[in-house]
């Protein structure tokens, strides 16, 4: 199983970050594949995900946050599952010098591959 972290909007209307990993599946139906680059040392200040995606990292490391004080590490390899599109947002900074290289897929929150939590959600 590939490890991953998952962002959503919790019922207390703030985005929590929940550790757990993703199976071995198949994602039905993706909207779109996006491939992005970010330079070494960047950042981006809070924002919510923009559509239900995942965020595979190919290069760099991150360290990400929520405006409720939860915070992750992702590395090359690890997933990212931000369906967080609602609620007090993320950020993230670049911790190493590495430029961040990623592949963004989006998809319909109805089709997400099966997602197991280490630990039940925070509400």
């Amino acid at each position: 199983m590939i490890k991953a972290y998952k962002l959503y909007t919790g019922a207390d209307g703030n985005s929590h970050v929940q550790t757990g990993s993703v199976a071995e599946g198949q994602l039905n139906q993706a909207s779109s594949i996006r491939f992005q680059e970010s330079p070494p040392h960047s950042f981006f200040d809070w924002h919510n995900a923009p559509a239900d995606q995942y965020v595979i990292t190919l290069a760099g490391v991150l360290e990400f946050e929520t405006r409720a004080g939860e915070t992750f590490i992702l590395k090359p390899g690890e997933i990212l599952i931000a369906t967080d599109t609602t609620g007090t947002a993320h950020k993230w900074r670049l911790v190493n010098d590495e430029p961040w290289r990623r592949v963004y897929v989006t998809f319909d929150h109805d089709n997400q591959i099966n997602f197991i939590p280490d630990e039940p959600p925070v509400s």
